[in-house]
């Protein structure tokens, strides 16, 4: 091999000891004389990454544990937010979710100690998704304390796995090699929350061992439990609406005329909410190595986590014509509808109604009970034999399996009164005010009960064999198959309006049980009177465990991959020049079961390809580095789209006519090109500043569509054919049915600029010479055509889904052998969630802008003992989402600030 700088001593020593907690480099001088420089803690994991960056051929950035079990931030997303491109979505607090490069959660890879892996929750709020069949993986069941390393792949290579346009991301759990010895750590913390009354306990251990350098052990434990109250205002979205029945007669005729042309938009729930949650997250690892010669080695690793939610969740909210305040209330109790009176209205620009003042509207109390919860595991079986002085042969054999349940149960209280609902003051946080008390439950009675349960299970078999050969002291060839198995199951079970008709016909009695309620004064707006759903359901001798699904949908994946790859590296100008080159084969199979109509459907589909990719990389041998690549990548459709379930409403007079919805398995995956240049400059000891470009070309860009066509055309069966159409003729094959499916349309494009830095302020004086900062920017920019957006006919080009244009993060350290503390500010732009087609209360829906706040410390009592704080949210920045693109409130909450303290020692 060609003769390396002296910092390819620091690449050879990171990955030898990525787990050690000190991390010595070499300053060679003139005179050869060699400086040793201990670095630890923050500076250390840093430094470690700032060089894995500098070694990759490929675009890249990791992030490091800073100790043994100690890795950055509290949770992986919340790590993740600081590495230039990516942004992250929130749930109670922590990071759920991330966005690469501009491209949403579905279009990063993720994999686990080397095989790819789908982790699965939910949110308890249907406006973030609630539980979601898609491919993005949900980074909050894992304690970041299992990982030694995360790696954040934004190019492609012929030897990596396809899947993922936005890129790869790989975690890392601890191996015993990577320590010496005997290693045992254990740290613990208490938190607390300024929106809840608990103490948040967080607990991790791990011990691990060598033997004769031939055999290693390691384990490790991580537990928390905390309680999260996440509350605010919200709305079902904006729908324009008539009188429907209500006395509007006291408005000016103008105004009059505007709600009976059906201008005028009502927010609709127009509800305060309260989202609590006890949650208890569990992760464990083991390791385990053997090297029974300097030529072969085998590795095991076992991984296994839970993360369980227990929510409770109340709102006081509208629930008139379309769950407005405006109209009548149906079906009717004794046959006499109950309908509200508008006697006061302010519409702003866009004819939102503003400020309303309502006489007998209809106001619900609603309780639920829900639990969610997650358990992931993974088993991989590595081994690594050099078969020959140039021949070496890797292998991995690997399962990993998500099963996701979830269950709720919520109960309706109704009553009506006056009410005002008031958006002058702040038109992301509605002022209600009611003429009666909403904590007295003899002004209320039962309305309804909603049953449900659902389970997600996801499984991923994989069998890697990968090959590299030594051709001489400065190229190589590397080959490698692989055969992939993922199988997605989900069913659903639904019992909804249990009692309803029972209540409303006087069979039941509807009386509220008092002693099955109590106010609810958690939230900060308004107290109002809530029930102990489980309680309810017991003293009604319903049982919330609903029976099995009849039927799971089911979508399998069969790929084979094969790939050649090249590698090089030669003498260029005052420095050296490394490279691959290489093509990727995949051939994947897909089998879908759906039900239609109640009648089980199986769809088959193949598709194939070849994936070429190259990645130069010229280090001046100094502290300039530049670096360009060149891959096709595919991302896989969302499962979700894939499953061919769905409604022939063969019904004329129906909400939606002749029409069919469903999934699409023959869908085809996204297809892209890939390009990206980045200029870097590393700094003599810690720190570097980088200027990247990256541009994407996406085919086959999925979007649901809405068309005409003849149901000969659909595929489907004549038996889901009904008697007539809209025009009173028989239908049959001819018929015209409105069709809205998943389709692969049109192409878009994605292209943005990273900018980094990270830098040791060490040319001040001490002792000033410990601080640093990182910092970073993104900008994004890409746009879809969508159709008939907000049903209005009209195709309209968006921004793609999560894609904020700019996001960026900004942290300063100060870190010296006793102590240290660090601040650090994440921000992203306003993106959009979705873009709405065939919905005419809004054309697309999205989150605002927001900005972040945490900061973290320690003191080093000793070598073994450290204390900790460490604090999240500090500003309690609202989540704002919006409806439309007239910027319609849809969601706010607030969800507090968060701090804990901590110890660690290590023996």
């Amino acid at each position: 091999m060609l003769n390396k700088p002296s910092r390819t001593l620091l690449a050879t020593a990171i990955m030898s000891s990525l787990g050690a907690s000190n991390y010595v480099y070499a300053e060679q001088s003139a005179q050869t004389e060699v400086e040793e420089i201990v670095v630890q803690g923050y500076r250390n994991s840093l430094l470690k990454a700032k060089d894995l960056k500098r070694n990759a051929v490929g675009a890249q950035d990791s992030i490091v544990a800073e100790d043994i079990a100690d890795f950055p931030d509290l949770n992986l997303a919340d790590s993740l937010q600081r590495v230039p491109g990516i942004a992250i979505t929130r749930e109670g607090g922590e990071g759920r979710q991330i966005s690469l490069r501009g491209l949403g959660p579905n279009f990063t890879q993720v994999q686990l100690n080397g095989m790819e892996a789908l982790g699965t929750s939910s949110s308890a709020m249907d406006s973030r998704g609630s539980v979601s069949r898609s491919r993005a993986f949900d980074f909050n069941i894992f304690a970041s304390e299992l990982f030694q390393r995360v790696d954040v792949k934004k190019s492609f290579s012929a030897e990596m796995d396809e899947g993922g346009i936005g890129g790869t991301v790989g975690l890392h759990t601890a191996k015993p090699f990577d320590f010496d010895g005997f290693n045992t750590a254990i740290s613990g913390q208490l938190g607390d929350n300024s929106q809840t009354d608990d103490v948040s306990p967080r607990f991790a251990a791990l011990i691990s061992d060598t033997w004769d350098d031939k055999f290693g052990a390691l384990f490790s434990i991580a537990y928390s439990k905390r309680d999260v109250n996440e509350q605010g205002y919200n709305t079902y979205r904006w729908r324009k609406k008539n009188a429907s029945g209500s006395d509007i007669s006291e408005l000016s005729d103008e105004l009059q005329d505007k709600i009976n042309n059906e201008e005028v938009s009502f927010s609709r729930g127009s509800r305060y909410s309260l989202f609590e949650n006890q949650q208890e997250r569990l992760g464990t690892t083991l390791a385990l190595q053997y090297r029974p010669s300097n030529n072969l080695e085998f590795s095991f690793d076992a991984l296994y986590g839970e993360l369980n939610n227990d929510r409770s969740e109340y709102h006081l909210q509208n629930r008139g014509s379309s769950s407005t305040a405006i109209g009548c209330t149906g079906p009717a109790y004794n046959n006499e509808q109950i309908c509200s009176k508008l006697t006061a209205l302010e519409i702003n620009e866009n004819n939102d109604a503003i400020y309303s003042v309502f006489e007998n509207a209809a106001i619900h109390s609603e309780s639920r009970s829900q639990y969610a919860d997650t358990q992931i595991s993974q088993f991989v079986l590595n081994s690594d034999w050099q078969i020959t002085e140039d021949l070496n042969m890797t292998a991995l054999v690997g399962r990993s399996q998500t099963k996701f349940n979830t269950g709720s149960v919520k109960v309706y209280l109704e009553t009506f009164g006056d009410e005002t609902i008031d958006y002058r003051k702040d038109a992301y946080y509605g002022e209600n005010t009611y003429g009666f008390d909403p904590t007295d439950s003899s002004l209320f009675r039962y309305h309804e009960i909603d049953i449900s349960e659902e389970e997600i299970t996801n499984t991923f078999d994989s069998i890697k064999l990968d090959f590299n050969y030594t051709l001489n002291n400065t190229s190589n060839i590397k080959f490698g198959v692989s055969n992939k198995k993922f199988e997605s199951e989900n069913g659903e079970t639904k019992s909804d309006n249990v009692n309803r008709s029972d209540w409303e016909n006087g069979v039941l009695d509807d009386t509220v049980d008092p002693s099955l309620t109590f106010t609810n004064t958690a939230h900060n707006k308004q107290q109002w009177v809530s029930v102990d759903v489980l309680g309810t359901l017991a003293s009604m001798n319903i049982d919330p465990n609903l029976d099995n699904p009849d039927f799971t949908d089911n979508v399998q994946e069969k790929t084979f991959g094969a790939y050649l790859q090249y590698e090089a590296e030669w003498e260029l100008g005052s420095g050296y020049l490394m490279g691959n080159a290489g093509v990727r084969h995949y051939d994947t199979k897909t089998n879908a079961v759906g039900l239609i109509n109640g009648e089980v459907v199986d769809v088959e589909n193949t598709y194939s390809g070849l994936l070429p990719a190259i990645n130069l990389v010229w280090d001046s041998n100094n502290s300039l580095v530049l670096r360009a690549s060149y891959g096709e990548n595919l991302t896989r459709p969302s499962l979700g789209a894939l499953v061919p379930t769905g409604v022939v409403q063969n019904d004329a007079t129906s909400t939606n006519g002749l029409s069919i919805s469903s999934g699409n398995p023959n869908l085809k995956p996204y297809e892209s090109v890939n390009f990206d240049f980045s200029v870097e400059y590393y700094f003599e000891n810690i720190g570097y500043a980088a200027v990247s470009y990256f541009h994407k070309s996406i085919d086959n860009f999925i979007i649901t569509e809405t068309y005409d066509i003849p149901y000969s055309q659909t595929g489907y069966p004549l038996s889901f054919l009904g008697d007539v159409d809209e025009n009173g003729n028989p239908q049959t094959s001819n018929t015209v049915f409105t069709v809205i499916q998943p389709q692969n349309l049109d192409e878009s494009d994605i292209s943005g600029w990273e900018l980094a830095f990270q830098r040791d302020l060490d040319f001040l004086p001490a002792p000033f010479n410990n601080l640093g900062v990182i910092a970073n920017y993104t900008f994004a920019d890409g746009e879809a055509l969508y159709r008939n957006v907000g049903n209005s006919g009209i195709d309209q080009y968006k921004s793609f889904p999560g894609l904020s244009e700019h996001s960026g993060n900004f942290t300063v350290y100060y870190d010296s052998d006793s102590w240290g503390a660090r601040v650090a500010a994440a921000y992203r732009s306003d993106y959009i969630a979705s873009v709405q087609a065939g919905n005419g209360d809004e054309d697309e829906n999205g989150f605002h802008a927001s900005t972040y706040i945490d900061a973290s410390a320690f003191y080093q009592v000793n070598e073994k003992l450290k204390l900790t704080i460490e604090a999240s949210n500090l500003t309690n920045e609202r989540e704002e989402q919006y409806s439309d693109s007239n910027d319609r409130l849809y969601n706010t909450t607030v969800n507090g600030r968060t701090v804990y303290l901590g110890a660690s020692y290590r023996f």
